[in-house]
C-alpha cells in the first residue's frame, strides 16, 4: 500500500465509480480495480459494495476512509514543514457562521497575520451541521458554530456569549400586532441555520405554526427585507447595533433560553493536527 492506492480509494469512494475514479485519477479503470483489490487483500476486508447503480463504501471502508484523511493530513503538513524555510506555513480552511463572519474574521484576520505571516486562512461559511461534517471528514480544520456539539472525536474552545434578538421594522406595527395577524411572514437563512432554529421554537412556544418563510443569504438582504416590513427575523444584537444602529428596525429581547448563544470553536483531536492549527488553537485559548 502507498499513498497513492489511498488516493484512488478515496476517489472511487468519492465518485461512487470506478470509471470516473479512474478519470479523476488520470489512469485506466482495470488500474483502479487492481489497486482496490490489492487494499481489500492487504486488509482482509471487502472496503466497497458493489451494485449496478453505484459503488459505495462498507462499514469497514468507512474506517479505512477515516485513517486515510489522517495519513495524507500527515504528509501534507510533513511536505509544508520540510519544504519551507519558514518555522510555521501553511493554510488553514476555517467554517463560520455568517455572523461569525461579519464580527469575528476581519479581527482574526488582523491578529492572526501579524502573529504567523505564513500561514494562509480561508474561511467558508455554511451551516452548523454541514461544518461539524466537514471537520469530522478533514474537509475543514476547525469551525466557529453554536454550542453545545457533542460529536464523537471533535474538541471545542467557547469562544463568545451572544444575545439575540427579534427584529422588525419601526416603520410598521408592533411585534404583538404581527403575530396576531396570519399568516406571519418571517425572513430567515436556509434550514440547518442556528437563527431559524431559535426564531422557529419562538414561535411554536408562542403557540404560531401558521408562517411564511422568506430564505435569503446574507444577513444584509435579511435586514432589508425586515426594514422594509416584508417579515420579521431574529440576529445577534450586536451584529445590528454594531452595523446597522441607523436602520428603521425594532429589536425585541427574548429569555436566556432561547436569547442566549455561545459560540465555539470545534477542531479534530485525533492527534492529527497541524502546527498551523495548532497555533489557530493557541490563539484563541489565549483570547478567551
Amino acid at each position: 500500500m502507498n499513498i497513492h492506492d489511498l488516493k484512488i480509494f478515496e476517489a472511487v469512494a468519492e465518485s461512487g465509480s470506478f470509471t470516473k475514479a479512474a478519470t479523476m485519477m488520470f489512469t485506466v479503470q482495470s488500474n483502479v480495480t487492481a489497486r482496490i483489490k490489492s487494499l481489500e487483500e492487504e486488509f482482509n476486508a471487502k472496503l466497497f459494495s458493489r451494485t449496478s447503480r453505484r459503488v459505495e463504501l462498507t462499514s469497514e471502508g468507512m474506517i479505512l476512509m477515516q485513517y486515510s484523511k489522517q495519513i495524507q493530513y500527515l504528509v501534507e503538513e510533513a511536505r509544508h514543514n520540510i519544504q519551507s524555510g519558514d518555522p510555521i506555513r501553511g493554510c488553514l480552511k476555517i467554517g463560520c457562521i455568517e455572523t461569525t463572519m461579519a464580527l469575528k474574521v476581519p479581527e482574526i484576520l488582523h491578529i492572526f497575520d501579524e502573529k504567523y505571516p505564513g500561514i494562509e486562512l480561508e474561511f467558508k461559511s455554511d451551516t452548523r451541521d454541514s461544518m461539524l461534517s466537514d471537520v469530522v471528514n478533514y474537509n475543514l480544520d476547525a469551525a466557529f458554530v453554536s454550542a453545545p456539539v457533542n460529536v464523537k472525536g471533535l474538541e471545542k474552545i467557547c469562544i463568545k456569549e451572544e444575545q439575540l434578538v427579534i427584529l422588525s421594522s419601526s416603520k410598521g406595527p408592533g411585534l404583538q400586532t404581527l403575530i396576531a395577524n396570519e399568516p406571519l411572514k418571517i425572513v430567515v437563512f436556509d434550514e440547518g441555520c442556528i437563527f431559524r432554529e431559535r426564531l422557529e421554537s419562538w414561535l411554536s412556544h408562542k403557540g404560531i405554526l401558521n408562517y411564511k418563510s422568506t430564505v435569503l443569504n446574507s444577513i444584509e438582504g435579511i435586514i432589508n427585507f425586515v426594514e422594509a416590513g416584508l417579515g420579521i427575523s431574529i440576529l445577534p444584537e450586536e451584529i445590528v447595533s454594531k452595523y446597522y444602529a441607523g436602520r428603521e428596525i425594532k429589536t425585541y429581547g427574548l429569555n436566556k433560553q432561547l436569547g442566549t448563544m455561545n459560540t465555539i470553536l470545534v477542531f479534530r483531536k485525533d492527534g492529527a493536527q497541524s502546527r498551523a492549527l495548532q497555533c489557530f488553537i493557541d490563539m484563541h485559548t489565549e483570547m478567551v
